[in-house]
């Protein structure tokens, strides 16, 4: 009887083999790839934090336009320590806030930029903070009197999609525009999301909540009266600007 020839190629040795030659060539690819575009993935985020930063005082570009904008606006970038002195050696531009959170209050860097649109001065303020499933965060300007809001910008790793996640809409931040953090005894206590608030007033610390995203809306307050008690010893050493009493 003629012996037939063997077909390998329908051994389970060749399919193994295939298989592991397979994994190995396109986890190559995606290594290369994940490499190649890691510098720009690096300057897309570095150009939208500029963006957002421009955001909260009116100041609306393109992302290749971001830098230039930046630098044009933003006259300083200070790193403040828990007494709201000067650090030296510090970025602004490159302090984490999530990892800056994991520290204790005495430990972390306060990133501060102040811009000048217009001849007025504003006072940005990066934010962080927990929404109901992840990360939310965002920066906040104050005009020269330290208790004005200017504008806010919000974003969210993991919010509800229509509900928590419309924080980031232009419709939620204008409500921001011209609260006050100060109440009238001068106590800082933020903005608070309240839902139901129907007032048109800009000096009762509240605004109106997003319909179904209270959590979201609870770590928004909660995010923005943080942040903000950390940055008044420095508010409170300038002498040229009015910071009530506190």
């Amino acid at each position: 009887m003629e012996n037939k020839p063997v077909n390998k190629t329908n051994s389970n040795s060749y399919t193994f083999i295939f298989a592991i030659v397979m994994v190995v060539v396109v986890g190559v690819v995606l290594a290369f790839a994940a490499t190649s575009l890691q510098p720009k993935q690096y300057e897309n985020a570095r150009q939208e934090k500029m963006q957002n930063i421009l955001a909260t005082v009116g100041i609306q570009t393109e992302r290749s336009e971001a830098e230039e904008q930046f630098n044009q606006y933003i006259k300083e970038q200070l790193v403040l320590d828990n007494q709201g002195k000067e650090k030296e050696g510090v970025s602004a531009f490159d302090v984490d806030l999530a990892k800056e959170l994991k520290r204790d209050p005495e430990q972390q860097n306060y990133p501060l930029y102040i811009a000048e649109v217009e001849g007025e001065t504003y006072y940005i303020i990066p934010l962080r903070g927990a929404g109901l499933w992840n990360a939310i965060f965002g920066y906040i300007s104050l005009k020269d009197d330290v208790n004005t809001i200017k504008g806010a910008v919000f974003d969210h790793l993991g919010e509800t999609p229509g509900l928590g996640a419309e924080i980031t809409q232009e419709w939620f931040r204008q409500r921001f525009t011209d609260e006050k953090i100060f109440d009238e005894n001068g106590e800082l206590i933020g903005v608070s999301v309240v839902k139901g608030n129907s007032s048109t007033s800009k000096d009762d610390n509240k605004v109106d909540a997003i319909s179904g995203a209270t959590i979201t809306g609870d770590g928004v307050s909660d995010m923005i009266s943080e942040r903000l008690k950390h940055y008044l010893p420095y508010f409170k050493s300038k002498t040229d600007v009015n910071v009530a009493n506190n």
